[in-house]
């Protein structure tokens, strides 16, 4: 697939989930309140929900933390209204940066993503200055080892897929954002479970990094998931193999 990142493989390497469950629950919450609030909380005919349940599961939420959030979204107990927002930037080596934020309270948000940018080699950008280069995308990944990928391949592309990205880590198996669920409930069907699956934005180009650019990036990166109001971001970079290690290291 045409400028296909690796971001989502640096992050599982880099161990953010792990490292940084407690900020990952806090974040989830806001999603599944904000998606209960707008679409009720019925899975089934809410499918923004039961996106992000199932991110919740593969985060290990415990079922009662999914079910309280639902709930207080749905009913609006506590007052708490949190706006969508997307802002657009430039990370170190020109890097692309997309990212989407909830927040109940905007101008403390675009000040944090501001500062995380400047101070990581980037800058915030005007609207619509990078968007044009992403293209939402389903994702579904899996573990290569133990996995038969021409099974895979077979499976997925019979149950509509777009494409199919096979590394030396992982099968990325990659849809569009309508066919998402149905690809994902085939695959399960036939016995391959995800690593991962979510919706996201792929560039349409990437930028490889190296070095001092390099290191910037991961350090905006971590910069970025620190931040509670930010949800999601998205980079149009890549980084080897062998010089993540090294960061990792």
């Amino acid at each position: 697939m045409s400028g296909h990142s690796k971001w989502s493989t640096i992050k599982r390497k880099k161990g953010a989930l792990d490292a940084k469950r407690g900020k990952i629950f806090t974040k989830l919450i806001r999603e599944l309140q904000t998606a209960a609030r707008i679409g009720g909380g019925e899975i089934d005919s809410n499918p923004r929900l039961r996106l992000i349940v199932d991110k919740a599961k593969q985060a290990n939420m415990p079922k009662d933390n999914i079910e309280r959030a639902i709930a207080k979204g749905v009913g609006g107990t506590d007052g708490e209204s949190f706006e969508e927002m997307v802002y657009e930037g430039y990370g170190p080596g020109g890097t692309a940066i997309l990212i989407e934020a909830l927040s109940d309270n905007k101008n403390r948000t675009v000040g944090d993503v501001r500062h995380a940018l400047s101070k990581n080699g980037g800058n915030l950008g005007e609207s619509g200055c990078v968007a044009y280069l992403f293209e939402k995308k389903g994702m579904i990944a899996f573990d290569t080892e133990g996995i038969d990928g021409d099974a895979v391949l077979e499976a997925a592309l019979e149950a509509g897929a777009d494409d199919v990205v096979e590394g030396e880590a992982n099968i990325d198996v990659v849809t569009s954002p309508n066919d998402f669920h149905s690809v994902k409930e085939a695959l399960e069907a036939a016995g391959f479970t995800p690593a991962s699956a979510e919706l996201t934005m792929e560039p349409s180009t990437t930028v490889q990094l190296a070095g001092k650019e390099a290191e910037q990036m991961l350090r905006l990166a971590d910069a970025l998931e620190d931040l509670d109001d930010v949800q999601n971001f998205y980079a149009n970079f890549d980084i080897s193999e062998e010089e993540l290690e090294s960061f990792a290291g």
